[in-house]
């Protein structure tokens, strides 16, 4: 063996593979990546690295133009929120009274009032959009904030769930319940839009039991994705919140009619943890894999050459097709790095999820040809001439690989069950580090008592959805009663 192939065997070593540990392995991707690491002096925190950022800006760049493609303006509100804000909707501090971080001291002086790290910032908007809308022609009021937040996480797993993460919030006021309840569902589609068509990651739209709805929400939606290990992840939500913002920080509009009324208000937001999503729904053993149109890099050259005298005419040709390829849209990279060799290099960005690279040696060279190789191990010669369209074919057929192996992988793991014994069987071996989940679909009632019953399997209800593909009507598994359509019952991140 090659002193190359025994440094990339042990380099490849480092990986735990999926069906040993999957937990495990999710960690090692990310580590060998280059995505992000513990930042072991905050604990629960993370330093995302740059490839990792680069990823998350590549997320924001696709949900932000939606943003205000439907008329949506972003802005900033602070970190800090003072404590007397969270404790004026009941339900909503209650439920994140246990995750919150607070301020006591500033400038060497107890602080009179406290202030909470912002976890979520419904709350303090309402406090300014109580001073900003004062008539109907105010409204719709449409806004998003792209921000970090911190929720105290004492079992924290990279982008998945942390102390400190990065999201986007949307927060929108309205003149009546209609306009709130579209705009709701409306960022809820632009959301599975994103993870489907652009991550490459089928998700199940559907609303979230009473139980299991944001605190303060009158309803809540979500999109639910599944994992290679088929568990859950919850990957984006959507909230109608009502008029109980509205009503704790007078929000209050003049009607056409003349007379003053609460706005109806919605929240939305996603966060990095659909890196997370991304690496559990593509990677393999190898290390990362990402769906074309969200890498960083979409491809990168190889040059090959032994010779000195190869290389300043293999090089040329490999920097003249780069720009071609960037001149066309594509993000492109040249390996041109001295003292490594090409399998090293082929390492390198395969471990980084890199979905094609572009080999160009002296052979290549004289046949005006390249061979693209792409992440999943398939390769081919193609012409030097029009390598443009090439690429965007190759990168196109990748992308639609990815989502239809994700949509099998969904289908062929959901499963109905029509007792609370038979969802307790499918589920009775699912784990974050073996694996073994399953989506149930079973006829379930919205009653938290219901939901409490399954958390007896380690299990939830992940959510109601909203187009019911299933038998319609039945019986509770739980209670026995009627119930009009199946839920989706897994266990989760």
């Amino acid at each position: 063996m090659s002193k190359t192939a025994t440094s990339n065997k042990a380099q490849n070593e480092k990986i735990t593979p999926r069906a040993q540990d999957f937990a495990r392995w999710y960690q090692d991707v990310i580590m060998q990546a280059e995505l992000a690491e513990p930042a072991e002096v905050v604990k629960g925190c993370m330093v995302i690295r740059p490839h990792g950022y680069a990823i998350w800006e590549r997320i924001q760049a696709e949900l932000d133009a939606r943003f205000k493609a439907t008329g949506h303006k972003n802005a900033y509100f602070p970190l800090l929120i003072p404590e007397s804000f969270l404790k004026r909707e009941a339900e909503h501090v209650e439920g994140f009274s246990p995750e919150l971080a607070v301020v006591t001291i500033a400038g060497g002086e107890p602080l009179t009032e406290r202030y909470v790290i912002r976890p979520t910032s419904e709350t303090i908007i309402g406090h300014f959009y109580a001073r900003w809308i004062n008539s109907w022609r105010d409204l719709p009021l449409l806004i998003n904030q792209w921000a970090n937040v911190v929720r105290w996480e004492l079992r924290t797993r990279l982008f998945l769930r942390t102390t400190e993460f990065l999201w986007q919030e949307g927060h929108t006021a309205h003149a009546t319940e209609q306009e709130a309840q579209e705009e709701v569902l409306r960022m809820l589609n632009v959301y599975a839009d994103v993870a489907e068509n652009v991550m490459a990651m089928p998700v199940i739209c559907g609303r979230k039991t009473r139980a299991e709805k944001f605190a303060g929400a009158v309803t809540s939606y979500c999109i639910e994705a599944m994992m290679q290990n088929g568990l859950a992840l919850q990957a984006g939500t959507s909230h109608d919140l009502g008029q109980n913002f509205s009503k704790v920080f007078d929000i209050k509009f003049q009607n056409q009619a003349g007379t003053l009324e609460y706005a109806w208000q919605t929240s939305w937001g996603v966060s990095t943890r659909l890196i997370g999503g991304l690496i559990m729904t593509h990677s393999d053993d190898k290390g990362l894999v990402l769906p074309p149109k969200l890498a960083p890099i979409q491809a990168a050259f190889i040059p090959i050459y032994r010779k000195d005298e190869e290389r300043s005419a293999v090089l040329e040709k490999v920097n003249q097709l780069a720009a071609e390829l960037k001149s066309g849209g594509l993000q492109i990279e040249v390996d041109d790095r001295e003292g490594f060799t090409p399998g090293s290099k082929f390492f390198h960005w395969e471990q980084r999820g890199v979905p094609l690279l572009i080999e160009l040696g002296p052979r290549d060279l004289a046949s005006g040809s390249v061979v693209l190789k792409r992440r999943d191990g398939q390769k081919q010669n193609a012409s030097a001439a029009g390598l443009l369209e090439t690429v965007r074919a190759v990168l196109d057929s990748m992308q639609s690989d990815l989502l239809a192996a994700a949509k099998k992988r969904l289908q062929e793991n959901t499963v109905t069950a029509n007792s609370f014994e038979d969802v307790a069987a499918l589920l009775a071996n699912a784990t974050a580090e073996k694996g073994g989940g399953k989506f149930v679909a079973a006829h379930v009632k919205d009653d938290p008592a219901c939901d409490a019953k399954l958390k007896e399997l380690k299990a939830s209800v992940r959510c109601i959805p909203l187009q019911d593909e299933y038998d319609g009507p039945g019986t509770c598994i739980i209670t026995g009663e009627s119930v009009p359509q199946r839920v989706i019952v897994a266990k989760a991140y």
